[in-house]
Order: C-alpha cells, then structure tokens, then sequence
C-alpha cells in the first residue's frame, strides 16, 4: 500500500522559513513525477512546485519563485518543499503528491498518490 506523509508545517511570522517533508512507503519515489500542491478554503487548489519523473528540472508557480525549492531526498525515499521569505498569502494546507506517469514541464498532471496534507499558517 502506498502512502504519502507529509510533515513540517506550522504557524510561522512573516519572513520565516519552514521544511515541508514529504516520506513514502510502499512505492520508490526515485523515478516519480512529484509535488507540492496548496489549498486555502474555498479556492481551488494550486500546483506550487514539481519535479518530472525525468528529474529533468525542478518546476514553480510564479508566486513562489525565488522563495521556494522543491527537492528529493532519496536516501529517505521522500521530497521536501524548503520555504524561505514566507508570507500570509502562502497561509494553506499543503499537499504532496506522487506519481509515475509525470512529465516534463510537469504542471498540470493528475497525481495517484497524495499526502493527508500539513497545515501552514503564516501570521503575525
């Protein structure tokens, strides 16, 4: 059985950093497609940063560029989300998300495997 765990969220002040986590058991991450993706309540949710199955580059929506570093771990067969400059508007839940069939530019892909999400709060 496959799952993802994720963990690291938290309630942070503006300009703070946290490490999202993202362990699998049951399937080998190294040659899946992965992701980071954001809910806030009533919005529909958002693809914040990807890797291909290729590895073949790390991909970002707009809004964290430059704040925000997706990147496996394989030794631990997980994936973090490394998130720096936090601000209120990346207040959401967040959810990882697996899958083999991930191309490259990887935005836009349906994910099998999806994480429980961690909730991230960002408030002074």
């Amino acid at each position: 059985q496959v799952q993802l765990v994720e963990s690291g969220g938290g309630l942070v002040q503006p300009g703070a950093s946290l490490r999202l986590s993202c362990a699998a058991s049951g399937v080998t991450l190294d040659f899946y497609g992965v992701a980071w993706f954001r809910q806030v309540p009533g919005k529909e949710r958002e693809e914040v940063a990807c890797i291909p199955a290729t590895n073949s580059g790390t991909y970002y929506v707009d809004s964290v560029k430059g704040r925000f570093t997706i990147s496996r771990d394989t030794a631990k067969n997980s994936f973090v989300l490394q998130m720096d400059s936090l601000k209120p508007e990346d207040t959401a839940v967040y959810y990882c998300a697996a899958d083999p069939m991930v191309g490259a530019p990887c935005f836009g892909y349906g994910y099998s495997f999806r994480g429980q999400g961690t909730q991230v709060t960002v408030s002074s």
